[in-house]
């Protein structure tokens, strides 16, 4: 299928990141031109070598920052000549656990600011963009943790439902009062992993993990990113407010015994 993506211009916020980084060269292989973006200095040096590799350009800026997207969708255009689309990937899992009952107040602003409030603001800026050109296409990244819940991380998964749930069905209404055509998405991928990755994870709880799934395996980055562009490209033109889970099947409950 074509995805009539040649020449088009694309957003994708934290590119710099394992999902970004996928989704970004997916889009380059279709023949979009990309805007790499990154937060800061310490993950420059990613987000300009993948901007190089395929032949994108590479923005910063902290999306987290009132204004701030506003700047980074008026530089890509300004380097890439056109944005059709907009990736709000841009957002931060945290790693150590903390149950509601003992989560302090900054952890959770802090959590919900990395990834509602981040997606709020890029979100916000691109839709002034489709404005004035009339049209363009935005997917949110969501998780399947706003589906089934994490225990340990209440505030990722508040976020991520947000994402793929009231957020997503209200800005797909907004959108076409901006333009007829202007599309919003959502993507919702389940654990995704590689084999490098994996490698500091327990065999079993990846075999508990998988168990819960219809088919047998985690997902890869690649996964996600086809999902995504799909969706981004003139192909899914009949197509928003969709939530297409990249799960394999998940069902936030054990399918089968795990194996392993």
């Amino acid at each position: 299928m074509d995805l009539q993506l040649e020449g088009t211009g694309v957003l994708v916020t934290g590119a710099g990141g394992f999902l970004g980084t996928a989704i970004a060269r997916c889009f380059a292989d279709e023949g979009a031109l990309v805007a790499v973006h990154h937060r800061d200095e310490s993950d420059a040096p990613a987000a300009h070598a993948l901007a190089e590799e395929i032949g994108g350009t590479a923005v910063a800026g902290d999306l987290s920052v009132d204004g701030v997207a506003d700047d980074v969708v008026a530089t890509a255009l300004a380097a890439l000549g056109r944005l059709d689309a907009c990736v709000a990937n841009a957002g931060r899992f945290p790693p150590e656990n903390a149950e509601v009952v003992d989560m302090t107040l900054e952890r959770w602003r802090s959590v919900l600011d990395d990834n509602l409030t981040t997606s709020f603001l890029t979100a916000r800026a691109y839709l002034r963009h489709v404005a004035i050109a009339g049209t363009g296409s935005l997917v949110l990244l969501a998780s399947a943790a706003g589906r089934f819940g994490d225990i340990g991380r209440a505030d990722y998964a508040s976020a991520k439902a947000a994402l793929g749930g009231g957020f997503l069905f209200t800005l797909k209404n907004e959108a076409v009062r901006l333009s007829p055509t202007a599309r919003v998405n959502a993507v919702i991928p389940a654990w995704t992993s590689s084999p490098e990755r994996l490698s500091a994870v327990p065999a079993a709880v990846v075999a508990r993990t998988i168990a819960t799934q219809a088919l047998p395996r985690l997902g890869t980055a690649e996964d996600v990113a086809k999902a995504v562009v799909f969706l981004a490209s003139p192909a899914a033109a009949h197509i928003t407010g969709a939530a297409l889970e990249v799960t394999g099947g998940m069902e936030g409950r054990l399918l089968r015994e795990p194996v392993g």
